[in-house]
């Protein structure tokens, strides 16, 4: 293959990768626009429901949201894998519009709370020490579910220094279902369950939760059932 057919088979497969982006981001942009709709409608039907009964509007709010919470659970999912980094593929461009992140509030300080040390080693890796000065510590805040009752998992890693060559050590961080989220393994499959097996949407658990002083949007739940997929 000579040079100026090589530039022509680079130049086509270019065009190939620019019309799947393209589609990419015309998928995206309209799931969005459907997001906004289905919200629109659903505010709309709420404010109908108003000082009223009625079975059938109840039952058009119901359906309304689940189609509301099987797209954004989609777009989560979607999100996840387009910032999942890919062996051929570093620094991947995002295919559209970053996806508003839903609002996390504090944990409640009436929870429980159960700490959980993970001690570095009591050797210094650089020079075989065991003399440490601590530094401070790293706490990493955890809602996990229990039966009948929730509480906040405390993950608390001490930060130390060697005193014989200032070497800094630090137990690694605990592996979680979401990194750097909220939610226990526990407490996710519950969630999962609940709502695949127990036919449990998702806004009526966020009702559960919010009775047990725990305020957590249908979106939260529904980025959590996407990282899960």
């Amino acid at each position: 293959m000579n040079a100026l057919e090589e530039i022509a088979t680079l130049r086509a497969a270019l065009a190939d990768r620019e019309a799947e982006l393209a589609t990419a981001r015309a998928e995206l942009t309209g799931a969005h626009l459907l997001i906004a709709q289905y919200k629109a409608q659903l505010h709309k039907l709420r404010r109908m429901q108003f000082g009223r009964s009625s079975e059938a509007l109840d039952e058009q709010i119901h359906q309304l949201e689940l189609k509301l919470e099987d797209l954004e659970e989609s777009e989560a999912a979607r999100d996840v894998a387009n910032r999942r980094p890919k062996g051929d593929q570093p620094g991947r461009e995002p295919l559209g519009p970053e996806r508003r992140q839903p609002v996390r509030r504090p944990l409640p300080d009436h929870l429980p709370r159960e700490n959980v040390i993970h001690a570095p080693v009591e050797i210094c890796p650089a020079c075989g020490g065991t003399h440490f000065s601590k530094l401070g510590e790293d706490k990493t805040e955890v809602l996990e579910k229990i039966p009948v009752r929730l509480k906040v998992i405390r993950h608390i890693r001490p930060k130390l220094s060697c005193r014989a060559c200032e070497t800094i050590i630090q137990a690694p961080a605990p592996d979680l279902p979401i990194e750097k989220g909220r939610p226990g393994p526990r407490l996710l499959a519950n969630v999962v369950v609940s709502k695949y097996l127990d036919g449990l949407p998702l806004y009526r658990q966020s009702a559960i939760l919010a009775r047990e002083g725990i305020e957590i949007e249908r979106a939260t739940l529904a980025d959590w059932i996407g990282h899960a997929a």
